[in-house]
């Protein structure tokens, strides 16, 4: 073999094993599930229990962050080494000593409810403004939480943040959708809210 490519090979498995080795440790995830009764859907349909699974990092005493994921994606995304690891350690933006993050899983996603558990083309028909609802009610109903520190997205949990921005009470600031826009056509990343 090449001594050169030896070197570049030699370099890159530093580098990759130098990233993981420097991702920060950060409490184990917990994993729950919370049925919303009596779900109504935009469309008026109801569902006598819709159930949301989700993710929770940190205490439960700290700031509540709540972070939501992409399309056909779910809250364990976000629990890996160059996400988890440099953002939810100790001294990190996102200290689960600090924080307690939540990572709900999307309707039609990952371990919450969706068409193939059985209902298949009779779940009601569900859109975003559904899936911050029941967001929504898992925070307040289920978790307890009257006031979110941060709501954080992206892709499609970025046009979530929108809908928290835009249909949630002011008091839930501030909201930061990254690689989503309320215009389609163009990609925003920026915070918004207090």
């Amino acid at each position: 073999m090449n001594p050169a490519r030896i070197r570049i090979a030699g370099a890159l498995a530093f580098a990759l094993i130098s990233a993981v080795a420097s991702a920060a440790d950060y409490p184990a995830p917990k994993e729950g599930d919370w049925v919303a009764r009596d779900f109504r859907f935009h469309t008026g349909e109801v569902i006598s229990e819709l159930r949301l699974h989700y993710r929770t990092v940190g205490n439960p005493s700290g700031e509540p962050a709540l972070i939501l994921h992409g399309t056909g994606g779910s809250g364990a995304n976000f629990l890996t080494p160059a996400f988890a690891g440099e953002l939810f350690g100790p001294g990190q933006p996102l200290d689960a000593s600090k924080y307690f993050i939540i990572l709900p899983d999307a309707i039609g996603t990952g371990k919450s409810a969706k068409p193939s558990d059985g209902l298949r083309t009779k779940f009601p028909k569900y859109n975003y403004d559904d899936m911050v609802e029941v967001q929504y009610r898992l925070v307040t109903e289920g978790l307890r939480i009257r006031h979110l520190r941060l709501v954080l997205g992206n892709s499609m949990g970025g046009m979530h943040t929108w809908l928290w921005g835009e249909n949630i009470p002011t008091s839930w600031t501030p909201w930061c959708p990254w690689r989503r826009s309320p215009r389609p056509w163009r990609a925003a990343i920026g915070c918004c809210g207090g």
